[in-house]
């Protein structure tokens, strides 16, 4: 439940179709923001690159504190379900909906990888009823985990308050719950990320690959957090093309 009326307290989605889909993929994008705020350079300049290249993007603005776990979650499953509930009219294929998140949002996106099926609706309705699983995600210098040792403690703290359990941090760890039937990931993060320790994307990686599952990780030597898109950034700015590449080989976007 919402407790306000403003556009903080109400979840939305901002739509951005292109001229042609070849493949009619779609992809939620998830910003950052240490579940704290919405970093805006991490939403609309990405819907803009996935449109330009043929892919249908969904913005996501989702609440953040002082709503805490599980708003943000459940904000993120409503809209994969609603995407892909009006996949028709968007001329979308409904086995190619992904999630592209950043930094918190990475975190989010993972946990919509991971656990798509935990039940957290309150009151459960008909759109509940629609499968939330990702078909595929992407993953920007992510948060993943809620261990202490390696999390993002301004994500952990807005995320689970500051009375956070180990069992609910471990609950909210992403890289504990890889499953055979995990979304295909792409991850990209730079090793001298001073915001969120690379060890994040190193967890999830080490996660898939002892499950044999899908992914490609890309980690650059030197960059800031929170680069986007890395335009002009020696080495990171390779990123953009490495994910085209990627998507082109799994058809979700055209060559």
């Amino acid at each position: 439940m919402s407790n306000g009326s403003t556009d903080a307290d109400q979840p939305s989605v901002d739509v951005y179709l292109p001229t042609t889909n070849p493949t009619q993929t779609g992809v939620l994008v998830i910003p950052g923001g240490a579940y704290g705020y919405l970093a805006a350079p991490e939403g609309k300049p990405v819907a803009i690159w996935l449109q330009e290249h043929g892919v249908a993007a969904f913005v996501l603005h989702y609440r953040v504190s002082p709503y805490h776990y599980p708003a943000e979650m459940l904000d993120g499953l409503r809209a994969v379900r609603l995407i892909r509930s009006r996949a028709s009219e968007f001329h979308l294929s409904e086995d190619k909906i992904g999630v592209w998140g950043f930094s918190a949002g990475g975190h989010l996106a993972s946990y919509l990888m991971t656990q798509w099926r935990q039940p957290l609706a309150p009151s459960p309705d008909s759109m509940d009823a629609v499968n939330a699983r990702p078909d595929f995600g992407i993953l920007a210098y992510p948060v993943i985990s809620m261990r202490p040792e390696i999390t993002h403690h301004g994500s952990h703290e807005n995320l689970l308050g500051p009375s956070a359990t180990p069992e609910q941090e471990a609950q909210l760890s992403s890289e504990l719950h890889v499953e055979e039937n995990s979304s295909p990931a792409f991850l990209f993060a730079t090793t001298d990320d001073g915001v969120v320790p690379v060890q994040n994307s190193m967890a999830f990686y080490a996660a898939y690959v002892q499950k044999h599952l899908p992914i490609e990780m890309h980690l650059f030597e030197h960059g800031p957090h929170g680069v986007v898109l890395a335009q002009n950034l020696p080495g990171p700015s390779a990123w953009p093309n490495l994910l085209a590449t990627w998507m082109v080989r799994h058809g979700w976007m055209g060559k």
